[in-house]
């Protein structure tokens, strides 16, 4: 049925091909940074949790550089770092404050980075296939009316036919739709984890450097 089927219906197949081989490398891909980002999380929050200073904390950031949060402290170490060499003290917790929100910000753009591609392939590829079907039907009918017959039996290849670019638009669109809600999910729950790390950075900077 695809050998038969018209300019117009191969070449909207070819666009949902790529459409459908790009997202399901946006989901391989995500998937990996997701999980290895996840499981860095936890390994630098029990380190951060069982050291003593934001110094020994810093030492030992380095072998846990995948995780998120790691780029969040050290946004907030710099700013703290900043302070104590001029005052000997933390004096600005709002700038502190700051400087985690920076790092938390461009921790999330990674993190949904290419989450847009996914989004565009879920709600595009079904009106595509669509396009595809309605211009399949179009020239089905054209060659009914050359042919000059009614029958079901002329006129069924043709619509079938033009109905395998909506299947593969489906196709094309489904997967990206499920994991555009998978991903997007598991991205809220690390940026709840960061905003929470965030208030353990404070706690431990003011402990021991505050005023």
């Amino acid at each position: 049925m695809v050998q038969n089927s018209g300019p117009g219906g191969i070449a909207v197949l070819v666009v949902l091909v790529f459409f459908s081989v790009y997202s399901w490398t946006i989901v391989f891909t995500k998937w990996g940074t997701l999980r290895t980002a996840r499981s860095a999380n936890s390994r630098f929050l029990r380190a951060f949790r069982k050291a003593n200073s934001l110094e020994a904390v810093m030492v030992a950031s380095e072998q846990y550089r995948p995780s998120p949060l790691v780029t969040v402290f050290d946004f907030g170490y710099e700013e703290v770092e900043r302070q104590v060499k001029k005052s000997g003290a933390l004096t600005n917790r709002p700038a502190v404050e700051r400087a985690l929100q920076l790092g938390l910000s461009e921790e999330l753009a990674k993190l949904e980075r290419h989450m847009d591609k996914l989004a565009t392939t879920a709600s595009v590829t079904p009106f595509i296939g669509l396009l595809g079907t309605v211009l399949g039907i179009i020239s089905a009918f054209v060659a009914l009316g050359s042919q000059g017959a009614t029958s079901l039996k002329t006129l069924g290849p043709g619509i079938a036919e033009a109905l395998i670019t909506t299947a593969a638009g489906l196709f094309a669109a489904i997967p990206a739709a499920i994991f555009y809600n998978h991903f997007g999910h598991k991205i809220r729950e690390m940026e709840a984890r960061m905003d929470d790390f965030a208030l353990e950075f404070l706690n431990m900077a003011e402990r021991g450097f505050g005023e």
